[in-house]
């Protein structure tokens, strides 16, 4: 079993929560992984950068700390999220801070680079890199990523357009290494579903962010409640690259979310000021919110889709007679 096999065994229920910008804390992170999942936090949500050291040393500790006390049940490991963008001036910063402290995987966004896998692999951690196609999932794997997360319609914040069916399929036709899947899953039986057509893991974002944990204003957890599919718009105005938003945010930024202007993609700011307030005001959300019917805490998120998880399994098999 390869390194990143290992790691991902771990995992009680076969899903990683998406590392969610300016959202994303430790007290997620280890709620998530001691709840069974793969918890995971962007290292630009670490404000100073300084920081990222307390919360990374923190969710270690935490981690041991619950390992200890529960043999029998061990932690989930946790991701930190890398932007490999240009515009991330903290890149060289963070990553050595991630060495540090052993983070066993990360997951990097915004192009592939080999120097920024060899640096991981280095201290013994392994590399997700998201994509939102076939060919820069082959690139990805050229640099030396250890696995890929297949970026589909329907996911929340940065997402690609590509059916999860037909996403799958082409990466599967010449990768059998460690593959998730992300879009529009909210449920138990969503997860089973990303099996079934093929990925190993679900990757899910917006139902951590209606928990009690996640850093998000209590307005944007009842507007994911209160909204469903028809509440998300795809656009690429805020960051220079096409995303799903939560359309009453947009209103309340005084802009039409069916009338939308189109960004310079050539202004893309993923790093600085800008872009977290923009994700700050502007809620990033995916389709699958509609599942989503109650802010809880997020080891009782977990806890209902390993319910509807197996139960899903139970009704597949009973089909299967």
């Amino acid at each position: 079993m390869n390194t990143l096999a290992a790691w991902l065994g771990r995992a009680a229920l076969p899903v990683i929560g998406a590392p969610l910008f300016i959202i994303g804390n430790p007290k997620l992170v280890i709620a998530q992984c001691t709840s069974g999942v793969v918890g995971a936090m962007p290292a630009l949500n670490a404000r100073p950068a300084e920081q990222l050291d307390d919360w990374l040393a923190e969710i270690t500790e935490a981690l041991a700390a619950w390992d200890a006390a529960h043999p029998d049940q061990p932690s989930a490991p946790f991701a930190i999220n890398q932007i490999v963008h240009k515009s991330n001036d903290r890149l060289e910063r963070d990553l050595a801070l991630c060495a540090k402290h052993k983070v066993p995987i990360i997951i990097t966004s915004l192009g592939a680079r080999s120097d920024v896998n060899a640096a991981v692999h280095a201290w013994g951690g392994v590399v997700l890199h998201d994509v939102i196609n076939n060919t820069f999932a082959q690139k990805a794997i050229e640099k030396g990523a250890d696995g890929l997360i297949a970026v589909a319609a329907g996911a929340g914040g940065h997402a690609g357009v590509k059916s999860p069916f037909a996403l799958i399929q082409e990466i599967r036709a010449w990768f059998d290494g460690p593959l998730a899947l992300s879009g529009a899953i909210a449920t138990g039986g969503a997860v089973l579903a990303a099996q079934a057509c093929g990925a190993d893991f679900a990757y899910i974002g917006s139902a951590f962010i209606a928990t009690d944990e996640a850093r998000a204003a209590e307005a944007y957890k009842q507007c994911i409640v209160d909204s469903t599919s028809d509440d998300i718009v795809y656009s690429n105005l805020f960051t220079g690259v096409h995303g799903n938003y939560l359309k009453p945010s947009i209103r309340a930024a005084g802009l039409d979310p069916d009338h939308l202007p189109e960004s310079d993609p050539s202004a893309m700011n993923f790093g600085g000021d800008i872009a977290a307030k923009a994700w700050k005001d502007i809620w990033g959300c995916g389709q699958g919110i509609g599942a989503i019917d109650a802010v809880l805490p997020a080891a009782e998120r977990i806890a209902r889709l390993r319910r509807e998880y197996a139960e899903a399994r139970s009704r597949l098999m009973a089909a299967k007679g």
